[in-house]
Parts: C-alpha cells; sequence; structure tokens
C-alpha cells in the first residue's frame, strides 16, 4: 500500500456512508478522491457538524472537494496545531499541498 494512502491511523470510511454519524468532537480528517489520493486535509471544533455541513450543502459548490470518494479522521483536542502537522509532513513528502489545500 502506498504511503499516501492512509495519512491517519483510521481506517478509510466511505464519504456518503458514514460521514453523517461521525462524533460531535473536535478533529482532523482527511479527504481522499477515487484513487485514495489526499485531496484535503481540515480540521473541526465539532466533525459532526463540519460533516453534515459538507454533505447538506455539497461542499458549498467546492468542486475540488466534490471529488471526495473516501474519508479518514482523528478525534484530538489540538485539531489545529495537529492539522498544521499534517500539512507540513504532506508537504514535505510530496513537495506540494493536497490540491484542496492548495488554493
Amino acid at each position: 500500500m502506498n504511503k499516501i494512502m492512509n495519512l491517519l491511523e483510521d481506517k478509510m470510511h466511505m464519504w456518503i456512508d458514514s460521514a453523517r454519524y461521525v462524533k460531535a468532537i473536535p478533529g482532523i480528517y482527511v479527504l481522499y478522491n477515487r484513487k485514495s489520493e489526499p485531496i484535503y486535509i481540515g480540521e473541526s471544533d465539532n466533525l459532526q457538524k463540519q460533516f453534515a455541513d459538507y454533505l447538506d450543502k455539497d461542499f458549498d459548490g467546492d468542486e475540488c472537494k466534490q471529488k471526495t470518494h473516501s474519508y479518514q479522521r482523528r478525534f484530538t483536542d489540538n485539531q489545529k496545531e495537529e492539522k498544521e502537522n499534517l500539512l507540513e509532513q504532506f508537504r514535505e513528502e510530496n513537495g506540494k499541498l493536497p490540491d484542496c489545500n492548495s488554493e
């Protein structure tokens, strides 16, 4: 398995199937396209609300994030710091940020 596919230790979840059932607590998340390539690294104070907004509003018309096929998430109280660390790690390994983070 390519190391790029699993940025977090959490298993892959199918986007539509389980996104509504994430716990309403702080965390970081990675959105993946159909090829299991990371397209966005994000964080939220309430993952359930964030994912529900994405689902209800179809990512607010963000064509990049609309390519989401699966995701990983990790619950943490240090979500802002962990997101920055994950973005930096991704940039060091890939020479760029995930497509939807680089806007």
